[in-house]
């Protein structure tokens, strides 16, 4: 298939498009570079430097007429978009009716889209979270995310091109910035291996359900060989909190530093998990990298990149 991906130079897409690419699809990357890395970029892989806001979308889409787009580009700092809502809507709202307004006048067939099972449910009221869950994001950037659905769901009943919304759970592994609004094991991984001391915020008790992104690899392969439409989850429905968390990564990177708790964070969901067997029953995924495997892993990338 020829399938465009846009973000293929950030670290969840550059993994897609890795698996594409070895899976012997032709692919074509645009990204603006603002939080990607150019080297991310699978070199049998086209790229275009491109903001998805841009009117040139359209030529890529006339030159290249892909069949599939896998939209991963975003704005994807919560905190920013509740300092600038504005700008937040423009990249990941706008951004996104570029690209369709493009595909759907250039043969698009199908598009897989980069959702989030973290912030469309917010505060959750059952655990692990199903896709039936009540959907109410306490953020700009979870309603960017909830509203980029609905409108997937027009173009799918309007112009008849089928979607997959992935609400991914916390996705980590190697490639995660551990700058910015980043993953805390990232965050954690530098720090422990430059030697510094990371501070846990609040009691640290506060859960996540931590995806492999190697998983969401296979995922996102799946996700080619049917046509749902509507939304899945992809996490693990395991509940971690901060504290075991560290536990896990202070001996993976060769530390002794103590647990040291700082400031709890301002509006912090407390919990955060999703249920994934609908994905089972669609798509036949289901997550294989188990925590500790998988911060091996992306400790050992980063131990190998800072070398």
């Amino acid at each position: 298939m020829k399938i465009l991906v846009t973000g293929g130079a950030g670290f969840i897409a550059s993994h897609i498009v890795d698996g594409y690419v070895a899976a012997g699809h032709d692919v074509v990357v645009i990204d603006d570079l603002s939080s990607g890395r150019r080297e991310n970029v699978n070199p049998k892989a086209r790229f275009v430097q491109l903001d998805v806001q841009d009117p040139a979308v359209g030529d890529v889409f006339d030159r290249e007429q892909p069949e599939v787009l896998n939209h991963h580009a975003a704005q994807m700092d919560v905190r920013r978009s509740v300092a600038d809502p504005i700008y937040d809507a423009r990249v990941n709202i706008i951004g996104l009716l570029n690209l369709m307004e493009h595909g759907r006048r250039n043969g698009l067939r199908r598009v897989i889209f980069a959702s989030s099972g973290g912030t469309v449910y917010g505060e959750q009221e059952t655990f692990p979270a199903p896709e039936s869950h009540p959907l109410a994001p306490v953020s700009p950037y979870g309603v960017a995310k909830l509203a980029s659905e609905r409108y997937l769901f027009y173009y799918a009943t309007e112009h008849r091109i089928p979607y997959l919304a992935c609400r991914y759970a916390n996705v980590y592994g190697p490639r995660q910035n551990p700058h910015g609004e980043a993953g805390v094991v990232a965050i954690f991984t530098e720090k422990l291996l430059r030697g510094e001391q990371p501070i846990i915020n609040g009691d640290g008790k506060q859960t996540r359900d931590y995806v492999f992104v190697g998983d969401l690899v296979r995922a996102n392969l799946a996700a080619l060989a049917t046509e749902p439409v509507g939304a899945l989850n992809f996490g693990t429905g395991i509940e971690t909190d901060v504290n075991t968390l560290y536990r896990h990564l202070v001996p993976l990177c060769g530390s002794h530093a103590p647990e040291q708790h700082g400031p709890a964070k301002p509006g912090e969901q407390r919990r955060s998990v999703i249920d994934a067997s609908a994905a089972a029953r669609v798509l036949g995924w289901r997550p294989q990298v188990a925590l500790a495997e998988g911060l091996r892993q992306t400790v050992e990338w980063f131990r190998a990149r800072k070398l």
